[in-house]
C-alpha cells in the first residue's frame, strides 16, 4: 500500500469553505420553510416577518460590500416583495461577491477596509450574523404556527453534509 501524503491544512481554504457552507445552510432553511411561514405576521403584529429578516441578511452583506469597495454588486432585496426564489438568488449572489472579497483579503495583508480586527474576524462576523437570524427565523416560524420540521432543524447543524 502506497503511503498517502497528508495535504497541509489551509486555514484560508477552511474559512472559505465555512463561509460557503454557511450560505448553503441559509438556503436549506429557506427552502424548507412553508409558503405560509414566509409572510406570516409576527406575534403581536410588530417586528419583521421572515421575508424581511432574510432580506436584511442580504442587504447587510451589501452594506459591507459597498463599504469595502466591492464592484458589481447585486441588487438590494425589497423586504416587502421578495419571494423565497428572489431571496435564494440574492443570497447566492451576495455570497459570491463576498467570497471574492474574502479571497482577496486572504491573499493580501488580511485586512478588510472598515472592519477590525481582520479578515478572520470578518468571517466570524458574517457567520454569526446569519446564524443569529436563522435562530430568529426558526423561532418566528414556530410562533406564527408554521414551525420548521425537526428534520430541518437538525439539518441546520449538518455542516459536514451541506
Amino acid at each position: 500500500m502506497a503511503d498517502k501524503k497528508a495535504v497541509p491544512f489551509s486555514i484560508d481554504e477552511a474559512l472559505l469553505r465555512a463561509h460557503a457552507t454557511n450560505n448553503r445552510i441559509n438556503a436549506y432553511l429557506i427552502e424548507n420553510l412553508s409558503d405560509d411561514a414566509w409572510r406570516a405576521t409576527p406575534t403581536g403584529g410588530k417586528g419583521r416577518d421572515i421575508a424581511s429578516i432574510v432580506s436584511h441578511i442580504h442587504n447587510v452583506r451589501l452594506m459591507w460590500l459597498k463599504a469595502i469597495g466591492a464592484k458589481d454588486l447585486p441588487d438590494k432585496l425589497d423586504p416587502h416583495s421578495a419571494t423565497r426564489k428572489d431571496a435564494l438568488r440574492a443570497l447566492e449572489e451576495s455570497s459570491r461577491v463576498l467570497d471574492s472579497q474574502l479571497r482577496a483579503a486572504l491573499k493580501s495583508d488580511g485586512r478588510i477596509k472598515g472592519f477590525k480586527p481582520d479578515v478572520a474576524g470578518f468571517f466570524a462576523y458574517l457567520i454569526a450574523h446569519d446564524s443569529h437570524h436563522r435562530g430568529q427565523i426558526t423561532m418566528l416560524a414556530r410562533q406564527t404556527g408554521f414551525p420548521v420540521s425537526q428534520a430541518t432543524t437538525f439539518g441546520l447543524w449538518e455542516w459536514g453534509a451541506r
